[in-house]
């Protein structure tokens, strides 16, 4: 397996941890298939009493809008006195521009954190590891997988298994016994390499004998006492949830009881050679049944954060539609008045056209009148000065009228 290739380890050393003074923090960059990822932390948890981690897309703001990236994330914070005791967790995320960082607000508790008796800071100094796996047909990131691959040996094993390939297609491991198999179709020998078969049973029942002996006289013998606090471990980890099991990453202890209970014999305590490989192989299960459990429970928690942002993004179309049909409303009250007003508008126009005709005919007829007034002032001083001869003429008139009136009244006076 090319581990260079399926998956990508990052280590991150913090030194001066306590001395952080920062709410977050990043790591630096590191690329892995054509992405750029960072680790980011909150060294005094993210509005939690646990350390916060999270996997993030260093360059999410650049990410074409609906591109996904799928990623299987193993997060580890190692305790430098017991590498197998350290604290992991795993996850799966779909990575885009809006999901960018992905990981568990509440990954340690800070008092187990800084617990000296732990070896998570050593000499202040905080160790981080994480693992990427971008293929989603593999699916082996896990706590054993975290605490128990040593890359450098892996890869040193690697090397040596070319080089013994190569060694072995130079040089045979085994004295090879020359024989020729009767052939009629075949005029050259063959070299075959076999061991005579008395020789092989010997040295396997030798073996086996020293091996008995040996492990005999090294085998450790357990009290009752210890039996039963062994015992009381794994009743108490039982009594547990699989998923805070998985939590609490105390599988180390447990391996330990069961290798004391497998081992114990007492004088009413006889266990078959199945019970006890059965109990042997107990601590993988558990640590099997733990992490499909964290497994399952993380699936849970994704499809109830998915459905709680497709209800909230339902709720958000909802209020949408409902505004946009408010708005529609109010877009046709909006023509409505629009319309209104220019009929308003043009029948005020009507009314302006027509007072400005108005006014021009009011203009016509008041210069028109002027004129007749100035005409008729000349009139008037001549029509004076003639009503003045009258004037003159009626009081002769009337001068006149009145001698003759005497006159004819001195007349009736003498008839």
């Amino acid at each position: 397996m090319d581990i260079d290739v399926k998956i990508k380890k990052f280590t991150w050393r913090i030194q001066n941890f306590s001395s952080l003074v920062d709410k977050k923090l990043y790591s630096e960059v590191f690329t892995f298939d054509s992405y750029k990822w960072r680790v980011l932390i909150f060294p005094k948890g993210n509005n939690v009493d646990h350390l916060s981690i999270y996997l993030d897309v260093a360059d999410s703001a650049t990410l074409p809008y609906g591109r996904t990236k799928y990623a299987q994330v193993g997060l580890g914070v190692i305790d430098q006195f017991d590498r197998e005791t350290s604290s992991t967790k795993v996850t799966h995320h779909c990575f885009n521009a809006r999901q960018a960082d992905w990981g568990f607000t509440s990954f340690l508790r800070l008092t187990e954190l800084h617990d000296p008796k732990r070896g998570y800071l050593l000499n202040d100094a905080c160790l981080v590891e994480v693992y990427v796996c971008t293929d989603k047909t593999l699916d082996f990131i896990s706590h054993e997988f975290i605490v128990k691959t040593d890359w450098d040996e892996l890869k040193a094993k690697e090397a040596d298994c070319v080089k013994a390939v190569i060694d072995n297609q130079k040089t045979p491991t085994t004295k090879p016994v020359e024989i020729t198999p009767p052939s009629p179709t075949q005029s050259s020998s063959q070299t075959v390499a076999i061991e005579p078969e008395e020789s092989a049973e010997e040295d396997m029942n030798t073996f086996f004998t020293s091996l008995e002996s040996e492990l005999s006289s090294s085998r450790i013998v357990y009290s009752k006492e210890e039996a039963k606090e062994a015992l009381a471990k794994i009743n108490e980890a039982l009594n547990t949830t699989p998923v805070n099991l998985n939590d609490s990453g105390k599988f180390s202890p447990l391996k330990q009881a069961f290798m004391i209970l497998a081992s114990f014999d007492g004088s009413s305590t006889t266990l078959t050679i199945d019970q006890k490989n059965e109990l042997l192989g107990l601590d993988e299960r558990l640590k099997e049944l733990a992490n499909r459990a964290a497994k399952a429970v993380q699936d849970k928690d994704q499809l109830t954060a998915k459905e709680s942002i497709k209800r909230t993004m339902t709720c958000n179309l909802e209020s949408s539609l409902i505004r946009y049909k408010e708005v529609e409303t109010e877009v046709k009250q909006v023509d409505q008045t629009l319309a209104a007003l220019r009929e308003e508008v043009e029948e005020a126009q009507k009314r302006k056209e027509k007072m400005l005709a108005e006014r021009k005919g009011i203009y016509r007829s008041c210069k028109e009148m002027k004129m007749e007034l100035d005409a008729l002032g000349k009139e008037l001083a001549e029509c004076e000065a003639t009503a003045k001869v009258g004037e003159e003429e009626e009081k002769s008139v009337e001068a006149e009228w009145g001698r003759i009136k005497d006159f004819i009244s001195s007349i009736e006076a003498k008839i």
